[in-house]
């Protein structure tokens, strides 16, 4: 894949080397600073969600939400492991506010124990669940409109919201389909 997008960005420049020599080392500089503005941006909003977690965890909330959560998850999931629940609820919690970066670790891990007591489906469903990541609170788009200027950087909530159910919905409804009640 870098061998792809490298091949691109080398295309792109010779082109833009010949049609436009002037303005190639301006457009390349100000896209530089644009995307430093940007990784700073959601580097701050990841700061602040993954300690908002990490108090989360340390204060307890996050076993308390994780019992919550696992009456649901044992079903969702097919699965009675206790520990690969509380991962998964974490997981789908994170993407719930709109972090598809943050819940990773929580997802390998989660998956890992799903694994090695051969639940596929626990896994698989897991799986469904994040590539479709239902999002309560999107906040990474949140941010990204906001950096660009959006006046109403909010506005993507419900549209976001309809849509991530639907997908969520669907796949997990794909996965039983194809999966069977099996196990």
């Amino acid at each position: 894949m870098n061998a792809i997008f490298a091949a691109i960005f080398l295309l792109s420049a010779l082109f833009f080397l010949l049609y436009n020599p002037d303005g190639f080392l301006s457009a390349l500089l100000a896209g530089g600073q644009k995307a430093a503005t940007l990784s700073l941006s959601l580097l701050a909003v990841y700061c602040v969600w993954l300690g908002f977690f990490k108090v989360m965890e340390k204060s307890g909330l996050s076993e308390k939400f994780s019992c919550a959560l696992y009456p649901l998850s044992k079903k969702l999931f097919r699965s009675n492991d206790r520990e690969a629940l509380t991962y998964a609820s974490g997981n789908l919690s994170a993407n719930f506010l709109g972090l598809p970066g943050a819940p990773t670790p929580l997802g390998i891990k989660a998956a890992q124990r799903f694994c090695a007591a051969n639940n596929k489906y626990a896994a698989d469903m897991l799986f469904v669940l994040n590539a479709t990541s239902l999002q309560i609170i999107p906040t990474t788009v949140i941010a990204l409109r906001l950096s660009f200027g959006s006046s109403a950087a909010a506005d993507i909530f419900l549209p976001t919201l309809i849509a991530t159910l639907f997908s969520t919905l669907f796949g997990a409804f794909l996965l039983f389909l194809f999966r069977g009640k099996a196990k």
